[in-house]
């Protein structure tokens, strides 16, 4: 196959790739979760039993015990480890260039996404949006992490505003996938291969009508596979552009296809506030009904409280809405703005060591338990930030206060590597 590309007159533009990938009946084995969701110990119990498990790349610092996990041993530790896994036939790469389709199936419900590459020049100039700020310690260990290993370990998660572009990736779905697993989350993986040239150009056309894609999940490695593009560039004397380590890996769903989860707040004290003065507070700013039970609010601005073993329902007054500002209109800048930081003392929730964030897949019981437990004196269930606001406010420019929004089901790593040469 010998595909010819214009790298010049396309606004937006996706790549196929020659995906370094596991053997079918070692995927499941080797996949795992984001490097971001676990802790050490956790990405090492993920591990145990599991010699090619992919968390032996991403968190290769699990078989250094006394290593600093963002030390330059660790990533030259996880390039041995790929190395390793090649040479034992647990991966191997595609001959050609090559599209995927990637679908996820979590409770039923069905998410299907094009797995391409993205030009990092396409980042810069703002054609993939972003709604987050990222962390400078978060982001230099990405990079440092893929400039060492000389791969993208795992996807981006793109979205988009669907123009026909999903119709396109049908016909593959009627052909025997090359993968296809339930992981340890209970989610079903199944991956699809686009080879056929004529495919290809198709949706490479396709896509580049779209004036712009959306960070959904993947600030940091976004960010990280960028400046590795950059960094390589400079790099190079002769570079032209269109070299494999000037794009980054990434996998596009269209918008309607996504769910936003609730992402919940937990407060350690009250700030010197009895719980009574604290709810006459609240009442200031919110209509409050005492709940039954356990309970998620039913529409934005609302937050449900769990406060002295009991939970109220609470509804910004109408007054304090910024309709003209979408990122203060978001039901976390009210939470934030009007009662966490003046009332409860959380100025910055990035830094402050008295907020702690649950994502919704937990769901709203383990609120209530750390609150029982008293490790917490108070917890906040919030309502889903909507894809729709998401790419308003990157359309806008904006940004979005941290902990904004939680996707599930989580992207694989592992199954579909990009390489930087």
């Amino acid at each position: 196959m010998n595909i010819i590309f214009n790298y010049i007159t396309l606004m937006f533009s996706i790549h196929p790739f020659r995906a370094l990938r596991p053997k079918p009946e070692l995927a499941a084995e080797v996949s795992s979760l984001p490097y971001d969701v676990m802790s050490r110990s956790e990405a090492s119990k993920m591990a145990e039993g599991k010699p090619y498990s992919y968390l032996r790349v991403t968190r290769s610092e699990i078989e250094l015990p006394e290593a600093e996990p963002h030390s330059k041993e660790v990533y030259e530790h996880a390039k041995l480890n790929l190395k390793k896994m090649e040479r034992d036939g647990v991966v191997f790469q595609e001959k050609e260039p090559c599209f995927y389709v990637y679908r996820q199936t979590m409770d039923g419900r069905e998410q299907y996404g094009l797995v391409a590459c993205v030009k990092a020049d396409d980042y810069f100039k703002g054609s993939v949006k972003k709604h987050e700020l990222t962390r400078a310690d978060k982001e230099e260990d990405r990079l440092n992490h893929i400039l060492t290993t000389g791969a993208q370990t795992g996807p981006v998660f793109l979205t988009y505003r669907d123009k026909g572009q999903f119709a396109l990736l049908k016909p593959v779905l009627q052909k025997t996938p090359i993968y296809n697993f339930i992981a340890e989350d209970n989610i079903r993986h199944t991956i699809w291969i686009i080879d056929d040239e004529a495919a290809i150009e198709r949706l490479r056309v396709s896509f580049a009508s779209l004036p712009c894609t959306y960070i959904a999940d993947g600030h940091h490695r976004s960010a990280a596979g960028a400046r590795a593009a950059k960094a390589r560039a400079e790099a190079n004397p002769e570079h032209k552009g269109n070299e494999e380590y000037s794009r980054f890996l990434a996998i596009l769903f269209p918008s309607t296809q996504l769910r936003i989860l609730d992402y919940n707040r937990l407060v350690k004290d009250l700030n010197g506030k009895s719980a009574e003065e604290f709810l006459d507070d609240i009442s200031e700013i919110c209509n409050i009904e005492k709940l039954s039970g356990i309970a998620a609010p039913q529409k934005a601005k609302q937050f449900n409280l769990y406060l002295k073993g009991e939970w109220y329902g609470c509804e910004f007054h109408e007054k304090f809405y910024h309709r003209k500002d979408p990122v203060e209109n978001l039901d976390v800048s009210l939470l934030q703005n009007l009662v966490l930081e003046p009332l409860l003392g959380i100025e910055d929730p990035r830094t402050s060591q008295r907020i702690d964030f649950v994502g919704g897949i937990r769901g709203l019981g383990e609120l209530q338990a750390r609150v029982d437990s008293g490790e917490c004196a108070v917890a906040f269930a919030l309502f889903p930030t909507s894809l729709d606001e998401l790419m308003d406010i990157a359309d806008a420019g904006g940004i979005m206060p941290p902990k904004s929004t939680w996707f599930e089901p989580k992207l694989r790593d592992g199954l579909l590597v990009h390489l930087l040469d």
